[in-house]
């Protein structure tokens, strides 16, 4: 089930860009993995404390059932209202020292009673749109400086609390 439209090489002339707000929430356990969370909407019309609670049981039971087994120990999850019903839930982790790995699930609208997993076909696809890269730029920023620490408990701990709130 997709509810994205036809990609297009360049921005519409009638799309009327504007800025959204980065909120960032408590941190969250999959497993092993501690990752940070951030919500993006609209500063009118933020993500709700229900949308954000049923995300998170979402990834608890995905969690229970083995389906987040692939995440590495730290990372962050960005949980994206991009319209009136429309909801990203992307869940990143670092892998590999240097790599950032995602998994991508989808609340599609109000008559979805749940999130699930989106998938695109084909080799080129959407990865993360204009607001979310203010999110992950201060990621990156923070895993590099996890990376040249000493990576002890104490470094981890402060990489947990490097988080960002502020326009997208």
């Amino acid at each position: 089930m997709q509810n994205v439209k036809q990609a297009s090489p360049m921005p519409s002339s009638d799309y009327k860009h504007h800025d959204k707000f980065i909120e960032p929430g408590e941190n969250f356990s999959a497993g092993a993995s501690d990752l940070k969370w951030y919500d993006i909407a609209d500063a009118s019309t933020p993500v709700s404390d229900e949308i954000r609670d049923l995300a998170k049981r979402f990834l608890e039971r995905e969690s229970a059932a083995g389906k987040l087994a692939e995440l590495g120990k730290l990372g962050f999850v960005i949980l994206h209202r991009c319209g009136a019903e429309f909801y990203f839930l992307l869940v990143n982790s670092w892998r590999n020292d240097n790599e950032l790995w995602e998994s991508v699930y989808a609340k599609h609208s109000d008559m979805h009673a749940d999130f699930e997993e989106f998938t695109l076909n084909g080799p080129h696809r959407g990865t993360f749109c204009v607001w979310e890269l203010a999110a992950v730029w201060h990621e990156q920023q923070a895993w590099k400086k996890f990376l040249l620490s000493s990576r002890d408990e104490r470094a981890k701990a402060i990489y947990l609390q490097d988080r960002y709130r502020g326009p997208a």
